[in-house]
């Protein structure tokens, strides 16, 4: 027979023993806030969703509409199609139009010059002083560029010289620049300016050499 002691130490361990099988009821439940998670029980742990991603299949043929620009000089005006948003703040005879995120431009030189495209090509080539240059073409007075500028990473560019007498000597100068995914948008608006470049009738020569 138990002394009331006893019965007293006998109630006490089996007090504990509920304890302990409440508790890991509790764990099994909500999780184990000793095991280093401090999101609080019953809120689920969701890494955050990333942010929309940049599209990295660059600027395509297809996505691009022009509308028709006028620049050049007053004795000289030049006409031509460019990407409907792109903005220039001059409208001289170098205007230069930037895309609003300003990743791609066109520029015009309509000033020409009284060299060749061929030896204007050359001219360029030495001239061009930027880290990693390599050379993708450089054919019918055409060059097509890239190269890694120091603050905008990897970068193409695009110069073409347009010639009105059968490559005798250049009218004016078109350049496209972009990234070097952009290769396929960025030729197709190289041609599209050049298919639609207008010069006026002049007699004038005061091209530079």
């Amino acid at each position: 027979m138990l002394t009331p002691r006893h019965q007293a130490l006998v109630m006490t361990l089996a007090g504990m023993t509920v304890g302990v099988a409440v508790f890991g009821a509790v764990l099994a439940v909500n999780g184990n806030p000793l095991a280093g998670d401090d999101t609080p029980a019953g809120i689920v742990n969701s890494q955050p969703a990333p942010s929309t991603p940049s599209r990295t299949n660059g600027l395509q043929p297809d996505s691009v509409q022009y509308s028709l620009q006028s620049f050049g000089s007053t004795s000289a005006p030049v006409t031509a199609e460019v990407p409907t948003g792109w903005k220039s703040s001059d409208d001289g005879t170098r205007p230069r139009f930037l895309d609003p995120t300003g990743v791609w431009q066109i520029r015009f030189d309509t000033r020409g010059s009284k060299q060749s495209p061929d030896k204007l090509v050359d001219n360029r080539l030495r001239s061009i002083d930027e880290r990693d240059l390599k050379v993708i073409s450089r054919d019918n007075g055409t060059l097509i560029y890239t190269y890694v500028d120091q603050t905008r990473g990897p970068r193409m560019g695009l110069s073409r010289w347009v010639s009105t007498d059968g490559g005798q000597s250049s009218a004016v100068e078109i350049t496209v620049g972009g990234r070097p995914q952009d290769e396929a948008g960025l030729r197709a608006i190289l041609q599209h300016a050049t298919d639609t470049l207008r010069l006026s009738d002049t007699d004038n020569d005061n091209r530079p050499n």
